[in-house]
């Protein structure tokens, strides 16, 4: 297999006490032989010991680690990561997703459909589910289509902090991520962003097929959510999907 360049985008992973995680990560890209422009690691204020391992092997890997003293949030650390990049597009991966083989042509696909058209902003590989209003374009890709008088509330996660390629210059339209609160909240308000200015994305629709989610027992998700959120029964599934369609809706407007 001959070397994968990407000369025009840097790796952005952000990282939080996960470090066997980041070096799976970083080694499925090594094994498909995909060469980023610049890797950048951005830290949130890890354990010594997983500190010691990301210094370990940023020898083996070559990217530059940016870190804080102190956890400071999803949004703090997003934030510090982006500044640092300085190519025209920026992969965005947090350190529990692995890319599948074949998954640089993909990534081939998506940088030549932003080439083409100036007016898309990024570019999603994977999902929880798949975005409910699209525009097939071209090589597995469509656009998100977003009315606001569209139903339901998925409509509103034209963004996500899942694996996705973005222009760097992505904080002058859209703002800088909201910091000090927590994670979700902070994807949130930056999906909110995305949408009153207007933003414009590609979604793969097969949104399962390019990276896989890994949450070891031995390194967890450190995201934590409300047991409202994740519970299954049907009452409350619909009362949550009739408040955030309305929260959202109003957001969105004003």
């Amino acid at each position: 297999m001959a070397p994968q360049q990407f000369k025009t985008v840097t790796l952005l992973v952000t990282h939080y006490n996960r470090s066997q995680s980041l070096e799976r990560l970083l080694q499925a890209f090594q094994k498909q032989q995909i060469l980023f422009g610049d890797i950048v690691v951005s830290d949130d204020g890890s354990r010594p010991e997983h500190l010691e391992e990301l210094k370990r092997i940023q020898h083996q890997f070559g990217f530059r680690l940016i870190t804080t003293p102190v956890n400071k949030g999803l949004g703090n650390n997003i934030n510090k990561g982006q500044d640092a990049v300085k190519t025209p597009y920026t992969l965005y991966v947090q350190e529990d997703f692995d890319p599948k083989p074949g998954y640089g042509k993909h990534l081939r696909d998506a940088i030549s459909i932003m080439d083409e058209r100036a007016d898309i902003d990024l570019v999603r590989f994977y999902a929880y589910f798949k975005y409910p209003y699209l525009k097939p374009y071209r090589d597995g890709f469509s656009e998100m289509i977003f009315r606001i008088w569209y139903p339901g509330y998925r409509k509103f996660h034209s963004y996500s902090d899942h694996p996705h390629l973005r222009r760097t210059a992505f904080f002058e339209k859209f703002g800088r991520y909201p910091e000090g609160l927590k994670g979700d909240r902070t994807e949130f308000l930056m999906a909110i962003s995305f949408l009153k200015k207007k933003g414009k994305g590609m979604f793969y629709e097969d949104y399962k097929g390019l990276f896989d989610q890994v949450n070891s027992e031995d390194e967890p998700s450190t995201m934590k959510r409300s047991d409202l959120r994740q519970s299954n029964n049907p009452l409350i599934g619909l009362a949550r999907a009739v408040y955030r369609n309305v929260k959202h809706t109003w957001e969105v407007l004003f």
